[in-house]
């Protein structure tokens, strides 16, 4: 695991929370999901069983992957004084090529999600807008090729 994981203040408390969601419901859920299973008999053929022993390795391997990034994350606080675009920052960038605006909030790795429009530091186009400023001109190299973005506004 990296020595340290960066994240928002939102993101480390989503991460939180699905931890404490997986620790008490997801638990009780999957343990009545068990014990409703075994009321169905040979447990050799029974496929619902199996399901919930699955669904129950899958929770405990994330309660784990959690707990072991909680110990390496590194909270990063977006600052009113910083001189361009940052981890934490939101911000308004024009498509050249495509000729088109979106909207991007820049996060740690372990957080990005690029359908809602977060993406990471670490991204071709993450990494490229880091440190920039409003009106400049940024080129992200990216698997589909070169990227031109105009930063209009760091919100």
């Amino acid at each position: 695991m990296a020595e340290h994981i960066l994240m928002t203040a939102e993101g480390l408390q989503k991460l939180k929370d699905e931890l404490d969601t997986r620790k008490t419901e997801t638990r009780r859920e999957i343990k009545e999901a068990i014990k409703t299973a075994r009321g169905f008999g040979d447990l050799s053929e029974n496929s619902e069983y199996d399901e919930a022993k699955d669904a129950q390795a899958e929770n405990e391997a994330r309660i784990s992957e959690i707990e072991e990034m909680l110990k390496h994350v590194k909270v990063i606080e977006q600052s009113d004084e910083a001189d361009g675009i940052t981890i934490g920052s939101t911000v308004r960038v024009y498509d050249v090529e495509f000729d088109e605006e979106m909207t991007y909030k820049i996060v740690g790795s372990s957080e990005a999600d690029p359908a809602q429009n977060t993406i990471s530091n670490e991204s071709p186009v993450g990494a490229a807008l880091l440190g920039h400023k409003e009106g400049d001109k940024v080129t992200a190299t990216t698997p589909m090729g070169d990227l031109v973005f105009e930063i209009r506004e760091i919100l």
